[in-house]
């Protein structure tokens, strides 16, 4: 049985004005929610993130097909289920979602690259889910789906390949964390750049996804970590969760030259600066989304002559039914305090005035709720 929803909804991206609180690109309203089907859950959703990815979407830098409900990082409780059968959920259970499920047959799934799944990164390009189609609709036109999930909502029906069960007791706005910001940067580090126990990093950018790789590099053992972000308020807290040095970027030419260099910017002239920074033998992971016209130049020969590394890490290389857990564990090890990277929790209406914030570098992680 179908049901009426809230959710915030972008009908177009690329041409709404700064401030964002006066143009209001995101409109919240009704729409209706079908009821799941096999292989899919419906869900409450307790606390949803606000990513750069949102942002992109926007923006125009991320083109997506419109309408669309957007927001993709969140945790959840599970209100229905479209398999009687399904041993796994239950009415109740605490869900963290995530925005890149893996379908688990095809050649990248066969070989413990899921990330890498071509048949969920088509369904969110489409904006619909896994098993096909779409289930938001307003006046009977279909709304499309953000990357499986649509968390600016108060509720949604994603594919159970979305969510990773989690333990109740987590607060749902430290539990959201993960399903984005904790895997993409904590996996870049981990995962992706496979960092070692006295290993130097640095990481270019100090939002969400940043930040975390902060963590992820502090609990991985790594000496020192360094950052390098504009925000005087994000380099002190770099430096409060154990950063030994935190710089603006046009100090940057005083840091040594670093094994691992992360880059969370999403800028390509930001990635060729991080190439520069890594050592000759160096590793350098990119997390970040830039427009898809955006290119990137750095010597083809240092490849060689300096023995560099260059890589893409989407959503940290992570598996999440593998990884969450674990970054879980971390957590309440006290050795990844994700609940630090907060900067505030708000109702979903205050969306568009939160995006302004995020847009002008004065938030890491923003929490709305329903």
């Amino acid at each position: 049985m179908s049901m009426e929803i809230t959710a915030a909804v972008l009908r177009q991206s690329g041409d709404q004005p700064r401030p964002y609180a006066t143009s209001a690109p995101l409109e919240i309203a009704a729409l209706t929610l079908a009821a799941p089907k096999p292989g899919e859950l419906l869900v409450r959703i307790d606390a949803a993130g606000i990513c750069h990815s949102d942002l992109s979407v926007i923006n125009g830098d991320r083109p997506r097909p419109m309408p669309m409900a957007l927001g993709h990082e969140a945790a959840a409780t599970v209100l229905g289920l479209g398999d009687s059968a399904d041993s796994h959920f239950a009415v109740g259970d605490r869900v963290v979602l995530v925005f890149l499920p893996s379908c688990g047959e095809c050649v990248a799934c066969a070989s413990g690259e899921g990330y890498l799944c071509a048949t969920a990164a088509a369904a969110n390009g489409e904006g619909r889910l896994m098993r096909g189609g779409r289930r938001l609709s307003e006046c009977g036109h279909e709304v499309h789906h953000h990357l499986g999930v649509s968390a600016f909502a108060s509720h949604a029906v994603i594919d159970r390949r979305s969510a990773v069960k989690v333990d109740a007791d987590i607060p749902p706005e430290t539990a959201a964390l993960f399903g984005c910001a904790v895997l993409t940067g904590v996996g870049a580090v981990m995962n992706s750049a496979k960092v070692r126990p006295g290993e130097s990093v640095l990481v270019y950018g100090l939002g969400g996804v940043g930040l975390a790789a902060v963590l992820g590099a502090l609990a991985s053992g790594a000496e020192p970590v360094t950052a390098i972000d504009p925000s005087p308020e994000k380099r002190a807290l770099a430096l409060a969760l154990g950063a030994a040095a935190a710089v603006a970027p046009e100090d940057a030419g005083s840091l040594p030259k670093t094994d691992v260099v992360i880059e969370t910017v999403g800028k390509a002239d930001v990635l060729a600066l991080a190439y520069g920074a890594a050592r000759r033998g160096g590793r350098i992971v990119t997390v970040g989304l830039p427009n898809p016209a955006a290119k990137l130049e750095i010597s083809a020969l240092s490849l060689v002559a300096d023995g560099k590394t260059l890589m893409g890490s989407y959503m940290g290389s992570a598996i999440p039914m593998r990884d969450i857990p674990r970054y879980v564990a971390l957590w309440r090890a006290g050795k990844l305090p994700v609940e630090r990277l907060l900067t505030s929790v708000s109702p979903l209406s205050d969306i568009n005035t939160l995006l302004d914030r995020l847009a002008d570098g004065d938030a890491i992680r923003q929490i709305v709720k329903p």
